[in-house]
Protein backbone atom coordinates (compact mmCIF):
# COMPACT_ATOMS: atom_id res chain seq x y z
CA UNK A 1 0.00 0.00 0.00
CA UNK A 2 1.38 3.27 -0.85
CA UNK A 3 1.58 6.93 1.40
CA UNK A 4 -2.03 7.69 2.78
CA UNK A 5 -3.44 10.01 4.61
CA UNK A 6 -4.74 9.51 8.43
CA UNK A 7 -8.38 8.64 6.93
CA UNK A 8 -6.55 6.35 4.22
CA UNK A 9 -6.91 8.36 1.07
CA UNK A 10 -3.82 8.06 -0.74
CA UNK A 11 -0.72 10.25 -1.55
CA UNK A 12 0.80 11.69 -4.53
CA UNK A 13 3.86 13.68 -5.40
CA UNK A 14 4.64 16.43 -2.22
CA UNK A 15 1.87 15.90 0.23
CA UNK A 16 3.82 12.26 0.55
CA UNK A 17 5.56 13.43 3.29
CA UNK A 18 3.89 16.15 4.56
CA UNK A 19 0.67 14.56 5.02
CA UNK A 20 1.65 10.55 5.33
CA UNK A 21 0.49 8.63 8.06
CA UNK A 22 1.59 5.50 9.81
CA UNK A 23 -0.38 2.57 7.97
CA UNK A 24 -1.93 -0.62 9.90
CA UNK A 25 1.03 -3.07 9.87
CA UNK A 26 0.68 -5.86 7.18
CA UNK A 27 -0.56 -9.82 8.85
CA UNK A 28 -1.31 -12.90 7.88
CA UNK A 29 -2.98 -13.64 11.60
CA UNK A 30 -4.49 -11.42 14.33
CA UNK A 31 -6.42 -13.28 16.90
CA UNK A 32 -10.08 -11.66 17.23
CA UNK A 33 -9.26 -10.11 21.04
CA UNK A 34 -6.35 -8.19 19.43
CA UNK A 35 -8.37 -7.29 16.54
CA UNK A 36 -11.03 -5.51 18.79
CA UNK A 37 -8.66 -3.66 20.78
CA UNK A 38 -6.83 -2.28 18.07
CA UNK A 39 -10.17 -1.66 16.18
CA UNK A 40 -11.15 0.23 19.75
CA UNK A 41 -8.39 2.02 19.91
CA UNK A 42 -7.80 3.70 16.11
CA UNK A 43 -11.34 4.62 16.75
CA UNK A 44 -10.37 6.36 19.99
CA UNK A 45 -7.88 8.37 17.95
CA UNK A 46 -9.91 9.26 15.54
CA UNK A 47 -8.56 6.78 13.02
CA UNK A 48 -11.23 4.79 11.57
CA UNK A 49 -9.20 3.67 8.52
CA UNK A 50 -6.84 1.83 10.51
CA UNK A 51 -10.05 0.21 12.84
CA UNK A 52 -11.62 -0.84 9.33
CA UNK A 53 -8.03 -2.12 8.16
CA UNK A 54 -7.53 -4.33 11.46
CA UNK A 55 -11.37 -5.47 10.75
CA UNK A 56 -10.56 -6.37 7.64
CA UNK A 57 -7.42 -8.69 8.34
CA UNK A 58 -9.36 -10.39 10.95
CA UNK A 59 -12.14 -11.28 9.07
CA UNK A 60 -9.33 -12.99 6.14
CA UNK A 61 -7.75 -15.25 9.00
CA UNK A 62 -11.17 -15.72 11.01
CA UNK A 63 -12.29 -19.39 11.05
CA UNK A 64 -15.36 -20.42 8.79
CA UNK A 65 -17.89 -19.27 12.19
CA UNK A 66 -16.57 -15.48 12.60
CA UNK A 67 -16.09 -14.26 8.87
CA UNK A 68 -19.54 -12.44 9.21
CA UNK A 69 -18.99 -10.91 12.78
CA UNK A 70 -15.83 -9.58 11.04
CA UNK A 71 -17.30 -8.79 7.74
CA UNK A 72 -19.84 -6.26 9.74
CA UNK A 73 -17.25 -4.60 11.56
CA UNK A 74 -15.01 -4.06 8.87
CA UNK A 75 -18.06 -2.76 6.83
CA UNK A 76 -18.50 -0.41 9.59
CA UNK A 77 -15.23 1.04 9.98
CA UNK A 78 -15.40 1.87 6.61
CA UNK A 79 -18.88 3.51 7.20
CA UNK A 80 -17.09 5.69 10.18
CA UNK A 81 -14.12 6.28 7.32
CA UNK A 82 -16.68 7.77 4.73
CA UNK A 83 -18.42 9.47 7.94
CA UNK A 84 -15.05 11.13 9.09
CA UNK A 85 -14.39 12.01 5.15
CA UNK A 86 -17.79 13.91 4.88
CA UNK A 87 -19.43 11.18 2.76
CA UNK A 88 -22.95 10.84 4.63
CA UNK A 89 -24.61 9.21 2.09
CA UNK A 90 -22.00 6.32 1.77
CA UNK A 91 -21.46 6.13 5.83
CA UNK A 92 -25.07 5.48 5.63
CA UNK A 93 -25.63 3.23 3.32
CA UNK A 94 -22.24 0.99 4.28
CA UNK A 95 -23.55 1.27 8.61
CA UNK A 96 -27.19 -0.16 7.18
CA UNK A 97 -25.13 -2.99 5.42
CA UNK A 98 -22.85 -3.62 8.63
CA UNK A 99 -25.79 -3.50 10.53
CA UNK A 100 -27.66 -6.39 8.67
CA UNK A 101 -24.22 -8.21 7.75
CA UNK A 102 -23.97 -7.90 12.05
CA UNK A 103 -27.40 -9.26 12.25
CA UNK A 104 -27.14 -12.27 10.06
CA UNK A 105 -23.87 -13.35 11.90
CA UNK A 106 -24.18 -15.84 14.34
CA UNK A 107 -20.61 -15.70 16.14
CA UNK A 108 -20.46 -12.84 18.79
CA UNK A 109 -17.18 -12.42 20.30
CA UNK A 110 -17.82 -12.71 24.66
CA UNK A 111 -14.97 -10.84 25.27
CA UNK A 112 -16.19 -8.07 23.49
CA UNK A 113 -19.07 -5.84 25.69
CA UNK A 114 -22.00 -5.86 24.06
CA UNK A 115 -22.54 -2.19 25.33
CA UNK A 116 -19.41 -0.82 23.27
CA UNK A 117 -20.53 -3.34 19.60
CA UNK A 118 -23.78 -1.24 20.26
CA UNK A 119 -21.97 2.06 19.81
CA UNK A 120 -19.77 1.02 17.49
CA UNK A 121 -22.37 -0.13 15.35
CA UNK A 122 -24.72 2.44 16.00
CA UNK A 123 -23.18 5.63 16.27
CA UNK A 124 -23.47 6.46 11.98
CA UNK A 125 -27.31 5.59 11.79
CA UNK A 126 -28.06 7.82 15.00
CA UNK A 127 -26.45 10.36 13.62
Amino acid sequence: MGARDRLGRPLRGEAISEHSFPQVPERTFLSGEQAWKEITDYLTQGLPFHAHEVAEQRWRCAPPNEKDFWRACAQMGAAHTHHARGNEIGAQRLSSRAQETLDAATFRMPSIDPVALKTFFSTIIER
